[in-house]
C-alpha cells in the first residue's frame, strides 16, 4: 500500500501542477486578475484534496482491508464535505472568478485521477478478484 500511494504520489504531481498552471494561465487570459485568484484557489484546493488521498493510503497501510475501506470512504465523505463549505464560504467573494475556480478544480482532480489510475496499472501489486460464486 506504501509503494502504491508513492508511486501515484510521483505520477501525479507534475501533471497535476501543469494542469494548474494551464488552469491559472487559461484563467488569467480569460478573466485577468480574478480569473487567476480562482484558478490558483481552485487547484490549491484540488491538490489539497488529493494529497489527503495519499495521506489517508499512507495512514491506513497497516490496517485490516475492512478499515481501509472504511477510513477510504470516511475520508471521500469527509473531503466532499469540506470541499462543500469551502466552496460556499468562497461564493461570494468578488475577487475569485467561479468559473475558473470550478473548473481548474475539476481539471486537477481529473488529472490526479487518471495519474492514479496510470500508476496502479503500473504498479506490480497483487489484487484478488473473487470469483463471483
Amino acid at each position: 500500500m506504501l509503494d502504491l500511494a508513492n508511486s501515484m504520489l510521483r505520477t501525479a504531481l507534475l501533471p497535476s501542477a501543469a494542469t494548474v498552471a494551464a488552469g491559472v494561465l487559461v484563467s488569467t487570459l480569460w478573466v485577468g486578475l480574478p480569473g487567476l485568484f480562482g484558478a490558483l484557489v481552485g487547484g490549491g484546493l484540488a491538490v489539497a484534496s488529493c494529497l489527503l488521498t495519499i495521506l489517508m493510503m499512507r495512514k491506513s497501510a497497516a490496517l485490516m482491508p475492512a478499515l481501509v475501506m472504511a477510513v477510504a470512504l470516511g475520508g471521500y465523505v469527509f473531503k466532499l464535505m469540506v470541499l462543500m463549505i469551502v466552496m460556499t464560504l468562497l461564493r461570494g467573494v468578488e475577487v475569485l472568478h467561479p468559473y475558473a475556480l470550478s473548473l481548474t478544480l475539476l481539471a486537477v482532480i481529473l488529472v490526479w485521477a487518471g495519474a492514479e489510475v496510470v500508476a496502479y496499472r503500473k504498479a506490480k501489486i497483487p489484487a484478488i478478484i473473487p470469483s463471483g460464486r
